[in-house]
Protein backbone atom coordinates (compact mmCIF):
# COMPACT_ATOMS: atom_id res chain seq x y z
CA UNK A 1 0.00 0.00 0.00
CA UNK A 2 1.48 3.60 -1.09
CA UNK A 3 1.76 5.85 1.88
CA UNK A 4 0.88 9.57 0.86
CA UNK A 5 1.54 12.99 2.43
CA UNK A 6 -0.94 13.62 5.69
CA UNK A 7 -3.98 15.83 5.38
CA UNK A 8 -3.19 19.90 5.39
CA UNK A 9 0.47 19.36 4.30
CA UNK A 10 2.00 19.70 1.47
CA UNK A 11 5.65 19.19 -0.85
CA UNK A 12 7.15 21.97 -1.88
CA UNK A 13 8.66 21.12 -5.14
CA UNK A 14 11.75 22.51 -7.53
CA UNK A 15 10.03 25.08 -9.97
CA UNK A 16 7.78 26.20 -6.92
CA UNK A 17 10.58 26.03 -4.07
CA UNK A 18 12.72 29.02 -5.78
CA UNK A 19 10.02 31.25 -5.03
CA UNK A 20 10.41 30.36 -1.58
CA UNK A 21 13.74 30.58 -1.56
CA UNK A 22 13.14 34.13 -3.47
CA UNK A 23 10.91 35.42 -0.79
CA UNK A 24 13.05 34.16 2.46
CA UNK A 25 16.02 36.15 0.92
CA UNK A 26 14.55 39.10 0.55
CA UNK A 27 13.09 38.87 4.10
CA UNK A 28 16.69 38.55 5.22
CA UNK A 29 17.65 41.12 3.41
CA UNK A 30 15.12 43.74 4.75
CA UNK A 31 15.83 42.20 7.87
CA UNK A 32 19.70 43.11 7.52
CA UNK A 33 18.73 47.12 6.60
CA UNK A 34 16.28 47.06 9.17
CA UNK A 35 18.55 45.27 12.09
CA UNK A 36 16.73 42.47 13.05
CA UNK A 37 18.64 39.80 13.96
CA UNK A 38 17.66 35.73 12.98
CA UNK A 39 16.38 33.52 16.02
CA UNK A 40 15.90 30.21 16.21
CA UNK A 41 13.68 28.34 18.28
CA UNK A 42 12.44 24.46 19.05
CA UNK A 43 9.93 23.41 16.59
CA UNK A 44 8.50 22.17 20.01
CA UNK A 45 8.16 23.97 23.33
CA UNK A 46 6.24 22.74 26.68
CA UNK A 47 2.84 23.27 26.25
CA UNK A 48 2.10 25.66 29.47
CA UNK A 49 4.38 28.19 27.04
CA UNK A 50 1.63 28.67 24.76
CA UNK A 51 -1.09 27.55 27.02
CA UNK A 52 -0.23 30.66 29.38
CA UNK A 53 1.28 32.89 26.25
CA UNK A 54 -1.11 32.78 23.75
CA UNK A 55 -3.97 32.23 25.88
CA UNK A 56 -6.94 29.45 26.73
CA UNK A 57 -9.45 30.71 25.52
CA UNK A 58 -8.30 31.30 22.25
CA UNK A 59 -9.29 28.75 19.52
CA UNK A 60 -5.02 28.10 19.12
CA UNK A 61 -5.12 26.09 22.88
CA UNK A 62 -8.37 25.36 22.75
CA UNK A 63 -8.94 23.53 19.39
CA UNK A 64 -5.87 23.51 17.18
CA UNK A 65 -2.63 22.70 18.90
CA UNK A 66 -0.74 19.11 18.59
CA UNK A 67 0.24 18.54 21.35
CA UNK A 68 1.76 14.66 22.94
CA UNK A 69 2.99 13.35 26.01
CA UNK A 70 6.87 12.56 25.51
CA UNK A 71 8.69 9.24 27.18
CA UNK A 72 8.86 11.23 30.73
CA UNK A 73 5.40 12.17 31.10
CA UNK A 74 6.11 15.85 30.10
CA UNK A 75 3.34 17.47 27.58
CA UNK A 76 5.21 19.17 24.72
CA UNK A 77 3.59 21.16 21.45
CA UNK A 78 4.30 21.52 18.23
CA UNK A 79 4.34 25.63 17.98
CA UNK A 80 0.97 27.16 16.81
CA UNK A 81 2.88 30.16 16.50
CA UNK A 82 6.57 31.96 17.07
CA UNK A 83 6.03 35.21 19.30
CA UNK A 84 5.82 33.08 22.50
CA UNK A 85 9.06 30.75 22.01
CA UNK A 86 10.75 34.03 20.90
CA UNK A 87 9.83 36.12 24.49
CA UNK A 88 10.44 32.80 26.23
CA UNK A 89 14.14 32.81 24.89
CA UNK A 90 14.48 36.33 25.49
CA UNK A 91 13.48 35.80 29.30
CA UNK A 92 15.46 32.45 29.38
CA UNK A 93 18.81 33.87 27.82
CA UNK A 94 18.11 37.32 29.43
CA UNK A 95 18.23 39.12 25.99
CA UNK A 96 16.73 41.97 28.47
CA UNK A 97 20.72 42.95 29.81
CA UNK A 98 22.36 43.08 26.45
CA UNK A 99 23.48 46.76 25.73
CA UNK A 100 21.89 46.72 22.08
CA UNK A 101 18.11 47.83 23.05
CA UNK A 102 15.25 47.07 22.15
CA UNK A 103 16.15 43.03 21.14
CA UNK A 104 15.02 43.34 17.43
CA UNK A 105 14.54 39.07 16.01
CA UNK A 106 13.11 37.88 13.20
CA UNK A 107 12.28 33.82 12.70
CA UNK A 108 11.66 31.84 9.56
CA UNK A 109 10.03 28.66 9.90
CA UNK A 110 7.42 25.94 10.11
CA UNK A 111 4.60 26.36 12.39
CA UNK A 112 1.29 23.74 13.36
CA UNK A 113 -2.25 23.88 13.63
CA UNK A 114 -4.66 20.97 13.33
CA UNK A 115 -7.55 23.21 11.40
CA UNK A 116 -9.79 22.47 8.74
CA UNK A 117 -7.12 23.06 5.59
CA UNK A 118 -8.63 24.80 2.82
CA UNK A 119 -7.10 27.47 0.04
CA UNK A 120 -4.10 29.33 2.05
CA UNK A 121 -4.66 27.58 4.93
CA UNK A 122 -2.62 24.72 5.76
CA UNK A 123 -2.01 22.47 9.14
CA UNK A 124 1.93 22.86 8.39
CA UNK A 125 2.80 26.17 7.50
CA UNK A 126 5.73 28.31 7.08
CA UNK A 127 5.81 31.69 8.98
CA UNK A 128 8.45 34.52 9.11
CA UNK A 129 8.29 36.96 11.59
CA UNK A 130 9.88 39.66 13.54
CA UNK A 131 10.05 40.48 17.61
CA UNK A 132 11.19 43.81 18.67
CA UNK A 133 11.33 43.91 22.59
CA UNK A 134 12.37 46.40 25.11
CA UNK A 135 10.72 49.37 23.47
CA UNK A 136 7.60 51.46 24.51
CA UNK A 137 7.93 53.57 21.47
CA UNK A 138 5.10 53.98 19.47
CA UNK A 139 7.89 54.56 16.68
CA UNK A 140 8.74 50.98 16.48
CA UNK A 141 5.26 49.66 15.99
CA UNK A 142 5.58 52.13 12.76
CA UNK A 143 8.48 50.56 12.22
CA UNK A 144 7.50 47.04 12.31
CA UNK A 145 4.42 47.81 10.01
CA UNK A 146 6.88 49.43 7.91
CA UNK A 147 8.96 46.21 7.33
CA UNK A 148 6.08 44.13 6.30
CA UNK A 149 4.63 46.34 3.94
CA UNK A 150 8.14 47.45 2.53
CA UNK A 151 8.31 43.30 2.32
CA UNK A 152 5.11 42.90 0.17
CA UNK A 153 6.15 45.68 -2.41
CA UNK A 154 9.61 45.26 -3.05
CA UNK A 155 7.99 41.60 -4.27
CA UNK A 156 6.01 43.75 -6.81
CA UNK A 157 2.59 43.47 -4.46
CA UNK A 158 -0.09 46.23 -5.15
CA UNK A 159 -2.99 45.43 -3.91
CA UNK A 160 -2.62 45.90 -0.18
CA UNK A 161 -4.34 47.40 2.65
CA UNK A 162 -3.41 47.73 5.70
CA UNK A 163 -6.02 47.69 9.16
CA UNK A 164 -4.95 49.30 12.11
CA UNK A 165 -6.72 49.09 15.75
CA UNK A 166 -5.59 50.52 19.41
CA UNK A 167 -6.88 47.18 21.87
CA UNK A 168 -5.50 50.07 24.39
CA UNK A 169 -3.70 49.63 27.77
CA UNK A 170 -5.13 47.30 30.99
CA UNK A 171 -7.20 50.23 31.98
CA UNK A 172 -8.85 50.73 29.19
CA UNK A 173 -9.32 46.96 27.86
CA UNK A 174 -11.21 46.29 31.59
CA UNK A 175 -13.82 49.28 31.21
CA UNK A 176 -13.83 48.27 27.34
CA UNK A 177 -14.43 44.59 28.94
CA UNK A 178 -17.11 45.42 31.30
CA UNK A 179 -19.40 47.48 28.59
CA UNK A 180 -19.05 44.04 26.19
CA UNK A 181 -20.58 41.28 28.70
CA UNK A 182 -22.81 43.49 29.78
CA UNK A 183 -23.98 44.33 25.36
CA UNK A 184 -23.61 40.68 24.72
CA UNK A 185 -25.10 38.87 27.98
CA UNK A 186 -28.55 39.06 27.69
CA UNK A 187 -28.39 37.54 24.27
CA UNK A 188 -25.14 34.89 24.53
CA UNK A 189 -27.39 32.24 23.90
CA UNK A 190 -28.04 33.18 20.57
CA UNK A 191 -24.31 32.77 19.59
CA UNK A 192 -22.18 30.10 19.65
CA UNK A 193 -21.08 27.32 22.01
CA UNK A 194 -17.44 29.10 21.85
CA UNK A 195 -18.63 32.93 22.42
CA UNK A 196 -20.86 32.05 25.21
CA UNK A 197 -17.42 30.58 27.26
CA UNK A 198 -15.56 33.62 25.75
CA UNK A 199 -18.21 36.27 27.21
CA UNK A 200 -16.65 35.91 31.09
CA UNK A 201 -12.94 34.86 30.28
CA UNK A 202 -12.67 36.48 27.31
CA UNK A 203 -15.66 38.68 25.36
CA UNK A 204 -13.30 40.57 23.20
CA UNK A 205 -12.47 37.76 21.55
CA UNK A 206 -16.42 37.08 21.03
CA UNK A 207 -15.93 39.88 17.98
CA UNK A 208 -13.73 37.88 16.13
CA UNK A 209 -16.37 34.84 15.93
CA UNK A 210 -16.18 33.19 12.32
CA UNK A 211 -20.11 31.76 13.23
CA UNK A 212 -21.60 34.80 14.11
CA UNK A 213 -19.92 37.33 12.84
CA UNK A 214 -23.36 38.37 10.81
CA UNK A 215 -24.95 38.72 14.19
CA UNK A 216 -26.86 41.91 14.75
CA UNK A 217 -25.23 42.62 18.10
CA UNK A 218 -21.84 42.46 16.33
CA UNK A 219 -22.43 45.47 14.37
CA UNK A 220 -23.95 47.19 17.65
CA UNK A 221 -21.00 45.89 20.17
CA UNK A 222 -19.22 48.91 22.08
CA UNK A 223 -15.85 50.13 20.45
CA UNK A 224 -12.84 49.96 22.00
CA UNK A 225 -11.58 53.34 20.86
CA UNK A 226 -14.53 54.70 22.45
CA UNK A 227 -12.86 53.32 26.10
CA UNK A 228 -9.35 54.30 25.55
CA UNK A 229 -8.35 56.31 28.34
CA UNK A 230 -5.44 59.46 27.41
CA UNK A 231 -2.52 57.75 27.37
CA UNK A 232 -3.56 54.90 24.89
CA UNK A 233 -5.58 57.45 22.59
CA UNK A 234 -1.80 59.22 22.68
CA UNK A 235 -0.11 56.16 21.61
CA UNK A 236 -2.56 55.54 18.82
CA UNK A 237 -2.43 59.07 17.48
CA UNK A 238 1.53 59.16 17.58
CA UNK A 239 1.71 55.86 15.66
CA UNK A 240 -1.00 56.84 12.84
CA UNK A 241 1.09 60.31 12.67
CA UNK A 242 3.96 58.17 12.32
CA UNK A 243 2.42 55.84 9.38
CA UNK A 244 1.35 58.97 7.73
CA UNK A 245 5.05 60.16 8.35
CA UNK A 246 6.16 56.75 6.49
CA UNK A 247 3.87 57.54 3.82
CA UNK A 248 2.07 54.46 4.69
CA UNK A 249 -1.80 54.17 3.84
CA UNK A 250 -3.76 52.58 6.65
CA UNK A 251 -7.74 52.11 7.68
CA UNK A 252 -8.80 52.19 11.33
CA UNK A 253 -11.26 49.34 12.13
CA UNK A 254 -12.43 49.33 15.67
CA UNK A 255 -13.59 45.27 15.06
CA UNK A 256 -10.07 44.43 14.39
CA UNK A 257 -9.23 42.12 17.42
CA UNK A 258 -6.43 39.70 16.45
CA UNK A 259 -6.86 35.67 17.96
CA UNK A 260 -3.98 36.23 20.31
CA UNK A 261 -4.98 37.30 24.07
CA UNK A 262 -1.60 38.41 24.74
CA UNK A 263 -2.33 41.78 22.38
CA UNK A 264 -2.62 45.37 23.55
CA UNK A 265 -2.40 48.64 22.50
CA UNK A 266 -1.51 48.34 18.64
CA UNK A 267 -2.97 46.07 16.48
CA UNK A 268 -3.18 45.86 12.30
CA UNK A 269 -3.16 43.35 9.85
CA UNK A 270 -2.52 44.01 6.07
CA UNK A 271 -4.83 42.26 3.73
CA UNK A 272 -5.15 41.22 -0.02
CA UNK A 273 -7.72 43.27 -2.11
CA UNK A 274 -6.74 40.92 -5.49
CA UNK A 275 -9.24 39.84 -7.72
CA UNK A 276 -9.68 35.84 -7.03
CA UNK A 277 -7.39 35.51 -3.96
CA UNK A 278 -10.19 33.79 -1.74
CA UNK A 279 -11.99 34.32 1.32
CA UNK A 280 -9.13 34.37 3.24
CA UNK A 281 -7.60 38.06 2.53
CA UNK A 282 -5.39 38.27 5.45
CA UNK A 283 -1.51 38.20 4.76
CA UNK A 284 -0.38 39.41 7.83
CA UNK A 285 -1.00 39.96 11.51
CA UNK A 286 0.76 41.59 14.35
CA UNK A 287 0.46 44.03 17.08
CA UNK A 288 1.94 45.04 20.01
CA UNK A 289 2.45 42.39 23.48
CA UNK A 290 2.94 44.25 26.72
CA UNK A 291 2.74 41.59 29.51
CA UNK A 292 3.94 38.54 27.51
CA UNK A 293 7.36 38.55 29.13
CA UNK A 294 5.61 38.71 32.73
CA UNK A 295 3.22 36.23 31.96
CA UNK A 296 5.62 33.70 31.19
CA UNK A 297 8.09 34.37 34.46
CA UNK A 298 10.22 37.44 32.75
CA UNK A 299 10.79 40.74 33.90
CA UNK A 300 8.72 43.70 32.48
CA UNK A 301 9.73 44.01 28.65
CA UNK A 302 6.91 45.11 26.14
CA UNK A 303 6.88 44.37 23.00
CA UNK A 304 5.53 43.81 19.23
CA UNK A 305 5.90 41.68 16.12
CA UNK A 306 4.61 40.53 13.31
CA UNK A 307 4.04 37.42 11.58
CA UNK A 308 3.57 36.19 7.89
CA UNK A 309 2.41 33.46 5.71
CA UNK A 310 4.93 32.43 3.23
CA UNK A 311 2.16 30.08 1.63
CA UNK A 312 -0.36 33.02 1.77
CA UNK A 313 2.38 35.27 0.18
CA UNK A 314 2.83 33.34 -2.78
CA UNK A 315 -0.82 32.68 -3.35
CA UNK A 316 -1.01 36.65 -3.42
CA UNK A 317 1.70 37.03 -6.05
CA UNK A 318 -0.48 34.37 -8.06
CA UNK A 319 -3.47 36.66 -7.66
CA UNK A 320 -1.66 39.90 -8.96
CA UNK A 321 -0.34 37.69 -12.14
CA UNK A 322 3.20 38.59 -10.50
CA UNK A 323 6.08 36.28 -12.15
CA UNK A 324 9.29 36.10 -10.46
CA UNK A 325 12.77 36.35 -11.73
CA UNK A 326 13.86 32.76 -11.17
CA UNK A 327 17.57 31.85 -12.46
CA UNK A 328 16.56 28.54 -14.64
CA UNK A 329 19.87 28.05 -16.17
CA UNK A 330 23.11 26.36 -15.72
CA UNK A 331 26.59 27.66 -17.07
CA UNK A 332 27.53 24.56 -19.15
CA UNK A 333 26.72 20.76 -19.65
CA UNK A 334 29.56 18.93 -20.24
CA UNK A 335 28.67 16.43 -23.25
CA UNK A 336 31.13 13.35 -23.44
CA UNK A 337 31.56 10.88 -26.33
CA UNK A 338 33.64 7.91 -25.72
CA UNK A 339 34.64 6.12 -22.51
CA UNK A 340 37.66 8.01 -21.42
CA UNK A 341 36.23 11.29 -22.37
CA UNK A 342 33.60 10.06 -19.33
CA UNK A 343 35.52 9.26 -17.28
CA UNK A 344 37.61 12.57 -17.53
CA UNK A 345 34.27 15.12 -17.29
CA UNK A 346 33.79 13.83 -13.72
CA UNK A 347 37.02 15.76 -12.66
CA UNK A 348 36.66 18.59 -15.21
CA UNK A 349 33.10 18.98 -13.67
CA UNK A 350 34.31 19.36 -10.37
CA UNK A 351 36.85 21.67 -11.88
CA UNK A 352 33.96 24.24 -13.08
CA UNK A 353 32.10 24.25 -10.10
CA UNK A 354 34.73 24.73 -7.86
CA UNK A 355 35.33 27.99 -10.27
CA UNK A 356 31.83 29.07 -9.20
CA UNK A 357 29.54 28.00 -12.45
CA UNK A 358 26.57 25.99 -12.46
CA UNK A 359 27.45 22.76 -14.24
CA UNK A 360 25.86 19.56 -15.22
CA UNK A 361 26.89 16.19 -17.02
CA UNK A 362 24.94 13.62 -18.72
CA UNK A 363 24.77 10.42 -15.91
CA UNK A 364 22.62 8.22 -18.07
CA UNK A 365 25.16 6.88 -20.43
CA UNK A 366 22.79 8.60 -23.80
CA UNK A 367 23.93 9.51 -27.24
CA UNK A 368 25.24 12.55 -28.06
CA UNK A 369 21.93 13.94 -29.59
CA UNK A 370 20.27 13.25 -26.12
CA UNK A 371 22.42 14.56 -24.26
CA UNK A 372 22.24 17.98 -25.94
CA UNK A 373 18.64 17.58 -25.24
CA UNK A 374 19.52 17.10 -21.71
CA UNK A 375 21.56 20.61 -22.02
CA UNK A 376 18.32 22.11 -23.69
CA UNK A 377 15.89 21.07 -21.07
CA UNK A 378 18.51 22.33 -18.38
CA UNK A 379 18.58 25.81 -20.19
CA UNK A 380 22.70 25.17 -20.69
CA UNK A 381 24.18 28.49 -21.94
CA UNK A 382 26.86 26.76 -23.45
CA UNK A 383 27.81 22.91 -24.17
CA UNK A 384 31.18 21.46 -23.85
CA UNK A 385 31.75 18.54 -25.74
CA UNK A 386 34.67 16.30 -25.03
CA UNK A 387 35.12 13.04 -27.42
CA UNK A 388 38.39 10.40 -27.26
CA UNK A 389 39.81 12.05 -30.16
CA UNK A 390 39.56 15.85 -28.60
CA UNK A 391 40.69 13.99 -24.89
CA UNK A 392 44.11 12.31 -26.84
CA UNK A 393 44.66 16.02 -28.22
CA UNK A 394 44.18 18.04 -25.09
CA UNK A 395 41.04 19.98 -27.21
CA UNK A 396 37.28 20.46 -25.80
CA UNK A 397 34.61 21.48 -28.37
CA UNK A 398 32.26 25.01 -26.61
CA UNK A 399 29.22 26.31 -28.22
CA UNK A 400 27.05 29.06 -27.06
CA UNK A 401 24.07 27.56 -26.74
CA UNK A 402 21.88 30.81 -27.80
CA UNK A 403 24.24 32.34 -30.93
CA UNK A 404 25.37 28.85 -32.11
CA UNK A 405 29.05 29.76 -31.85
CA UNK A 406 31.31 27.13 -31.62
CA UNK A 407 34.92 27.18 -30.21
CA UNK A 408 38.00 24.84 -29.80
CA UNK A 409 39.67 25.23 -26.05
CA UNK A 410 42.72 23.37 -24.68
CA UNK A 411 41.87 21.46 -22.05
CA UNK A 412 44.65 22.30 -20.13
CA UNK A 413 43.26 25.67 -19.96
CA UNK A 414 39.78 25.18 -19.95
CA UNK A 415 38.32 27.03 -16.74
CA UNK A 416 40.87 30.14 -17.62
CA UNK A 417 39.37 30.56 -21.14
CA UNK A 418 35.72 29.41 -20.28
CA UNK A 419 35.86 32.14 -17.44
CA UNK A 420 36.56 34.54 -20.68
CA UNK A 421 33.90 33.34 -22.66
CA UNK A 422 31.49 34.90 -19.68
CA UNK A 423 33.17 38.12 -19.84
Amino acid sequence: MSISIPRGTQDILPGEVEKWQLIEAKARELCEKYQYKEIRTPIFEHTDLFSRGVGDSTDIVQKEMYTFEDRGKRSLTLRPEGTAAVVRSYVEKKMFGLPNQPVKLYYMGPMFRYERPQAGRFRQFVQFGIEALGSNDPAIDAEVISLAMNLYKEMGLKKLKLIINSLGDKESRNAHREALVNHFKPRIGEFCHDCQNRLEKNPLRILDCKVDRGHELMNTAPSILEFLNDFSKNYFEKLQRYLTQLDIPFEVDANLVRGLDYYNHTAFEIMSNAEGFGAITTLCGGGRYNGLSEEIGGPEAPGIGFALSIERFIATLNAEGIELEINESIDCYLAALGEEAKEYTVGLLQQLRRAGFSAERDYLDRKIKAQFKAADRLKAKYVAVLGDEELKNNKINVKNMATGEQVEIDLASFIKQFQELQE
